[in-house]
């Protein structure tokens, strides 16, 4: 995609940043709208900004760079440290959940065949048996092919 013009229409909420990501594009035109939030940055849209600068006119809600207007809920201290909002901690939470969850299931395994001596009998029968398995579709394919190879 090379251009796109979506102005003057019923579109709102704010710019996706995977719009940053579209590197063909070479005309953009987002004004006129109601879109609101901070400008995505990328060096694609400060491109298009710099060749067109009226492509997000119309908007009063934008904010951020490249244009002049400050975003009120930047979330930034006055010595500029981010204070991390609680959207952005889901994905933390979510990773310690995953880890702590693998870490317990695979303990829970570890104990019960240490402690279950049918149980750690049968683990090991169902490995011998896979290994057995593999072994011999491993063995009969290499036999195969050799064969073919040869006949070739």
């Amino acid at each position: 995609m090379e251009s796109l013009d979506l102005s003057r229409n019923d579109l709102y909420g704010e710019i996706p940043s995977s719009l940053s990501d579209l590197t063909y594009l070479s005309s953009l035109d987002l004004s006129y709208k109601n879109l609101t939030g901070k400008i995505p940055s990328g060096p694609q849209l400060d491109t298009l900004y710099s060749g067109n600068p009226s492509i997000y006119d119309g908007n009063s809600g934008l904010c951020g760079p490249p244009l002049r207007k400050n975003c009120s809920g930047d979330n930034s201290t006055e010595s500029g440290n981010v204070i991390r909002s609680g959207n952005d901690l889901e994905p933390i939470f979510f990773y310690f959940g995953l880890g702590s969850g693998f870490t317990v299931a695979v303990w829970v395994v570890f104990f019960t065949l240490l402690f279950k001596k049918t149980w750690r009998v049968s683990y090991y029968r169902l490995f011998d048996r896979a290994y057995d398995i593999l072994y011999v579709f491993i063995s009969v394919t290499h036999r195969r092919l050799a064969r073919q190879a040869t006949e070739d």
